[in-house]
């Protein structure tokens, strides 16, 4: 039986075409995309310089700027806090500062629109305090702005950073800040010049991420009156009915996405990893009395301004819609139905598809490496495209194979676009980097000699992964398969753009009803958006739990359990 150098034998043709077909599944968007840009006439290009672009492109370089500042600070600090210091309330505060990931950007947005309103509850009870009658008197700065847009993103996508700076901190060996102390450095020093550094390559991919999602994020965009590339992009072609435009800046998107890319790999140049011997981590310091509580409060903050505050408007929301009797429209539970069938969908495709991909990855020997392992790693840029450049460049693939198939099967109009097939299949793509990062860290764990012993034993490939694999790969597909399901619940760009006619999931309910104005039943809808979100925050929150009961190894191990969690971009 012929083996590679990693003791594996070479996979089937069969499981890398299918491989293969996913990874230009993935790129055909990209590539579409390209194709649709440069084929519209030069006129386009000109009148987006001028009138589009310019205005677009700098409020998004501002709010990524403002947003990557504000969850660098807050989750660093947050992290470092929480790791490095003991006080009231650590050990419920170190996991609920997850919490706000449960929440969408444009949930918070769509809370924080009514709760600042001039005339909501919150200006209302200051102006009573400082003895104003009316907004007329005094008022808070409008969050309709630059400022609230970075104020809701940042406080809504800290925890990337929070999670994968926390997870470097709690296994930076204590003796090198000890180390510092000993030469005359101060705690901030020591935590400047040693524990900061260290932590670089887990701050880029925290960082990474959180921008990422910003420059994915349409609702809350939009409704605080941020005009982003985005937006630009979604009223572009809807709006306008300019699909060639909106193609354009979708370009102009794409080549931020590369830098941000690439800005995560710069951050990360320099990892290394280090000697597998056991070490002290570091021994939270207590905080005494006042400065103490301080320290509660300080890490409190963001978890009450991005969770605590909007879910609680939520629930009161719906508890009045529910007692005036109103109950729920049928058009809010056939958008739940909706949303559940997509979100099904999704993820039975988007696990079969990474777990292809991911076999397909681990049966190459090192000797082939790096030349046949590439359609794993093209699959996962799916994650890195923002919904409406998706989209886009799923849409010209999409038509084509839809008219083949009307023609194959006498059908009229578009059948896979009226059935949300194309929907289903743009956040797969949008979503696969999930369980294809999530099998592969579980196949990691397998050790190759079960797979030679049932190998030796006349297995074949399929019967190897449904005998021996997929047993033990039970919590990694659970756990990608909850994250798909409940990121495919929350999808808004793609779901807006790409919907069938009148079908409506939560997310794009809420989106119209914050567009009319009316929050009562957008209320409802969001509230079932956040509970499922809740289920794979405790999933990261139980390993938080577990990492803080982990014996502290090496200051890279912290980097690749975070790089466990969150999928690569």
């Amino acid at each position: 039986m012929q083996l590679t150098a990693r003791g594996l034998r070479p996979v089937g043709p069969v499981w890398q075409a299918a491989s293969v077909l996913v990874a230009l599944g993935v790129l055909a968007p990209v590539l579409s995309l390209a194709w649709l840009a440069l084929g519209a006439d030069f006129t386009h290009w000109s009148h987006l310089m001028r009138h589009v672009l310019p205005e677009a492109a700098w409020n998004t370089a501002l709010l990524l700027a403002g947003v990557g500042a504000l969850v660098l600070a807050v989750g660093t600090g947050c992290a470092w806090l929480v790791t490095a210091c003991d006080f009231p309330g650590r050990r419920v505060l170190h996991w609920a500062l997850l919490l706000p990931l449960a929440m969408p950007a444009y949930i918070v947005a769509f809370a924080y629109l009514d709760l600042l309103h001039p005339i909501g509850p919150v200006q209302g009870a200051l102006r009573a305090l400082l003895g104003y009658d009316s907004p007329r008197q005094w008022r808070l700065p409008d969050l309709r702005s630059m400022g609230g847009a970075v104020f809701v993103l940042g406080f809504v996508l800290y925890p990337y950073v929070y999670m994968t700076a926390r997870a470097m901190f709690m296994t930076q060996p204590a003796h090198l800040l000890e180390a510092a102390r000993t030469l005359g450095e101060s705690r901030w020093g020591a935590f400047r010049r040693v524990a900061l550094p260290l932590a670089r390559p887990a701050l880029a991919v925290g960082l990474s991420l959180a921008l990422l999602e910003t420059l994915n994020d349409i609702g809350a965009s939009e409704f605080l009156g941020v005009n982003t590339l985005t937006v630009a992009v979604y009223t572009t072609w809807i709006t306008r009915s300019d699909l060639a435009g909106a193609a354009q800046i979708a370009c102009a998107m794409l080549g931020m996405v590369v830098l941000l890319v690439l800005l995560e790999r710069h951050g990360r140049r320099h990892q290394r990893f280090g000697s597998t011997q056991r070490m002290r981590g570091i021994t939270p310091r207590r905080l005494p009395g006042a400065l103490g509580w301080a320290a509660t409060v300080a890490a409190a903050l963001p978890i009450v301004i991005g969770f605590v505050a909007p879910a609680a408007y939520l629930v009161w929301e719906s508890a009045k819609r529910l007692q005036l009797g109103e109950g729920v429209s049928r058009g809010l539970l056939t958008s739940l139905g909706n949303t559940l069938a997509l979100a099904l969908g999704v993820t039975v495709l988007a696990v079969a598809a990474g777990l292809v991909v991911a076999w397909a990855a681990r049966q190459q020997g090192s000797a082939a490496g790096r030349a046949t392992r590439w359609p794993a790693r093209a699959a996962t840029l799916g994650y890195a495209v923002p919904g409406t450049v998706l989209a886009i460049g799923l849409l010209t693939p999409a038509l084509a194979a839809d008219a083949a198939v009307a023609r194959l099967l006498g059908l009229p109009g578009l059948p896979l676009m009226g059935l949300g097939v194309i929907l289903v299949v743009a956040c797969t793509i949008r979503f696969l980097a999930m369980p294809v990062g999530g099998i592969e860290a579980g196949l990691a764990r397998i050790p190759p000699a079960l797979e030679q012993a049932a190998r030796l034993l006349g297995e074949n490939v399929g019967g190897t992964l449904r005998r021996v694999h997929l047993p033990l790969l039970r919590p990694a597909l659970a756990a990608s398969a909850l994250l798909v399901f409940v990121d495919a619940m929350k999808e808004l760009p793609a779901t807006l753009l790409l919907r069938p006619a009148n079908f409506d999931t939560l997310a794009t309910w809420l989106y119209a009803e914050a567009a009319r104005g009316t929050y009562e039943e957008g209320a409802i809808a969001a509230l079932l958006i956040v509970l499922a979100g809740l289920a794979p925050v405790i999933l990261l929150a139980r390993t938080q739990l577990v990492q803080d009961g982990a014996p502290q190894e090496t200051s890279t191990t912290g980097a690749a359990a975070a790089g466990a969690v969150l999928p690569n971009p």
